[in-house]
């Protein structure tokens, strides 16, 4: 492409040094943000050399660029970050991945169990993290059946059902020596640290024991979880000798304009999974693959080694996080487990080329609407509806989606002043007015299309609230026929736009219809359950702010308190307070 001479003048001044760069279009708004360790040799190479795919897409929008110059690699990938969580660049969002991926952990006092996705809690001891979520419940399922773990969060007055099956201990009613615990969590974590065969061992005694007694669904569970456990927590294929080391092995592919990144992930001596992560090469693949892996770590934990044969990896990724330990092996065990990293990369492109890619198909769909509307490609989309019932407990929801996908960082709720509360017109007013007097104060940028649920009349209270909220932004609605089927989309002049309700663009815009809608109603439940329950535990004596909380924990709908039998109830409050509530639930 032939560049502008803007563009030639800002690419001369660009200085050696490190820092943070951010491009943007003809309107101003940021496109894509990206690091560098030196921005005049990093922003340069998107204009300097050939480009193709979606990375040839993002530089032709470029119009121009700004910088900040920070002091290190390390500044400025922590700055890098913080800037696209703030502006959601739609060419970031192809890229992004801050997947929490959940760990089991244990705790050390009492061998309990759960699932989390944070590992900051020094009483508890950690075992992943495991890149399919499928898989860490699965084995807390495993260790359950075979250690009598206490599985409620907070201890109740009364033996649960987990007591009477005997998978529990019951320290609710029992008073646990704390040697039999310390025995309990002793083989937990065993198992959790590689102890398999004695867990495979326990199962297989008891699948047999349970056949031999005739109880066959008994010796099916067991089978299952024999099963489950082979499956789940596999072996090393690479012989480790009983190195228990933890390790993520990171290995990549490159192919027409993508990269792929396979990682493995070990844990004491286990291979627990992996992940592998195609996305569009906006750089050289090398340059690509070093900041997608110090994006993973923005969000887990550092294990004790990363394998990665990236060339120059080991020097960038050590000045942002120096307390890595970084192997660049050449032979051997580890080397093997880089190439079998390797292996799973290539075969993630080969999925990739060989399906359809849903994102290209949203785009294709994104500019069908552009030029339905007589707009610019409306790459991201604001969504609104409201929700209320009989006036009460009034709130508005906002869904965003970019490149089609649905942005699930962006949404956002809104409590509405009750006066207006059953008037859909001020509601929407209220609720646009709030979005956008805000992301102006701010300084954010805006989306290309405000969609609103419903006709004319809330198309024109959104155009009313960005006028006084002085911003210029295209508003249309989505309006339905007398059957209240959505039949097509309309501006505040009444010009009318029909879907074709078998198109794919047709069903794009209902999926996002339907979230928008599903988050509002979703939202609204939640506020009547809470106002519902404050007014249910207030008029019951004996429940105070923290009855309230752990009834709210476990009952987290007015539904599924209607379900509850009193003597679950009696589990978690004095027996005389739980009747008192029964009866009040009962009158619900």
């Amino acid at each position: 492409m032939e560049l502008s001479e803007k563009l030639k003048r800002q690419i001369a001044l660009l200085p050696d040094k490190p820092g943070v760069y951010q491009m943007k279009d003809a309107d101003d708004r940021i496109i894509y943000i990206g690091k560098a360790k030196n921005l005049k040799k990093r922003v340069s190479q998107y204009f300097l050399r050939p480009q193709s795919g979606k990375v040839l897409a993002m530089v032709s929008h470029v119009d121009h660029f700004d910088f900040i110059i920070v002091h290190s690699d390390k500044e400025a990938f922590i700055l890098e970050m913080n800037m696209i969580q703030t502006h959601y660049p739609r060419y970031n969002i192809m890229l992004m991945d801050d997947s929490h991926y959940p760990y089991i952990a244990l705790k050390r006092d009492d061998a309990f169990l759960k699932i989390t996705r944070d590992n900051k809690d020094r009483r508890y001891f950690y075992f992943g993290p495991f890149p399919n979520s499928g898989d860490a419940y699965k084995t807390i399922d495993i260790i359950n059946s075979l250690y009598p773990t206490r599985k409620c969060r907070n201890i109740p007055k009364k033996a649960c059902l987990y007591y009477h099956l005997g998978q529990c201990l019951g320290p609710c009613i029992n008073k646990i020596e704390p040697a039999e615990y310390q025995k309990m969590y002793d083989g937990i974590k065993l198992f959790l640290d590689g102890g398999v065969d004695n867990v495979r061992k326990m199962l297989k005694e008891k699948m047999e024991a349970a056949s031999d007694e005739e109880r066959y669904e008994d010796a099916g569970h067991y089978k299952g979880l024999l099963d489950a456990l082979e499956k789940t927590i596999s072996k090393q294929s690479v012989e480790l000798n009983g190195d228990k080391t933890d390790r993520d092995v990171f290995a990549y592919a490159e192919r027409d304009g993508y990269v792929s990144l396979s990682i493995l992930t070990y844990r004491h001596g286990l291979l627990l999974g992996k992940k592998v992560q195609v996305v569009p090469s906006f750089l050289d693949a090398e340059s690509q693959v070093s900041e997608l892996i110090e994006s993973y770590y923005r969000t887990n934990s550092l294990p004790d080694e990363i394998l990665c044969n990236v060339k120059g990896f080991k020097e960038e990724f050590l000045s942002v996080y120096p307390e890595a330990k970084v192997g660049t092996p050449k032979e051997g065990r580890l080397l093997a487990m880089i190439d079998m990293a390797a292996l799973n990369a290539r075969q993630g492109l080969d999925s990739h080329f060989m399906s359809a890619r849903l994102d290209d198909d949203n785009l294709a769909l994104l500019e069908e609407l552009g030029k339905l509307l007589e707009i610019k490609t409306p790459y991201r989309i604001e969504l609104f509806d409201n929700s209320h019932l009989q006036g009460s407990s009034p709130v508005g929801a906002m869904v965003c989606y970019i490149n089609g996908e649905p942005a699930k960082g962006m949404y956002r709720k809104f409590h509405l002043s009750n006066e207006d509360a059953g008037d859909d017109y001020h509601s929407m007013k209220e609720v646009t007015y709030r979005r956008y007097s805000r992301l102006k104060k701010e300084g954010l940028s805006y989306p290309d299309l405000i969609l609103v649920d419903g006709g004319l009349p809330q198309v024109h209270a959104c155009e009313e609230a960005l006028k006084e909220a002085d911003v210029d932004i295209a508003v249309y609605g989505l309006y339905k026929n007398d059957k209240h089927q959505t039949e097509g989309i309309i501006d505040k002049n009444e010009r009318t736009c029909p879907l074709d309700n078998k198109s794919p663009l047709f069903f794009l815009l209902m999926r996002m219809q339907d979230e928008v809608h599903r988050f509002a109603i979703s939202f609204h439940k939640q506020e009547r359950s809470k106002a519902m329950s404050k007014s249910l535990f207030d008029d019951v004596a004996g429940i105070g702010p923290k009855r309230k909380e752990t009834l709210r924990k476990h009952y987290p709908t007015i539904e599924s308190l209607k379900n509850a039998t009193e003597e679950e109830l009696r589990q978690i409050l004095p027996e005389e307070t739980a009747s008192l509530l029964f009866q009040q639930i009962k009158r619900l």
